[in-house]
């Protein structure tokens, strides 16, 4: 008995990304499913940019007053407040532990080139900059 080919591709199974073969319905939820993730990405990409944002504000603040970029007390009691959160929301405390350093580390490089730039020779507060030293204006 000879197949011919239409007859082989319906015996296999539907491979990932070849939406032959699989029930309009299934591919439809799918779609709304992936749509919702995409929405979900985007207004986290978005949360994001609006903590760094205020963030940066605070990197400044610290700069202009000679304060630490890193604040560990905070941000263990951040790291407790966001493990509480996750555990409340069904979320892994865990992951959510990870995730929050993920991003406290990113704000403390940030803090740390702020002050560089802020406090170097030439920066704002700086000996060399506008306000002279120790912050005064020139």
């Amino acid at each position: 008995m000879t197949h011919s080919m239409s007859d082989h591709t319906a015996e296999q199974p539907a491979t990932p990304g070849d939406p032959e073969g699989i029930d309009p319905s299934v591919l439809d939820e799918l779609t709304r499913l992936r749509d919702s993730i995409d929405n979900i990405d985007a207004a986290v990409v978005h949360m994001l940019a609006e903590r760094f944002k205020c963030t940066q504000q605070v990197g400044h603040l610290k700069a202009a007053h000679r304060l630490p970029p890193a604040d560990p007390a905070r941000e263990a009691r951040q790291i407790t407040r966001l493990r509480q959160l996750a555990e409340s929301a069904k979320l892994d405390p865990g992951f959510a532990e990870k995730l929050l350093n993920f991003v406290i580390a990113e704000v403390i490089r940030h803090h740390e080139t702020i002050a560089r730039s802020d406090n170097g020779p030439n920066g704002p507060n700086g000996p060399n900059g506008p306000k002279g030293p120790e912050g005064a204006p020139r």
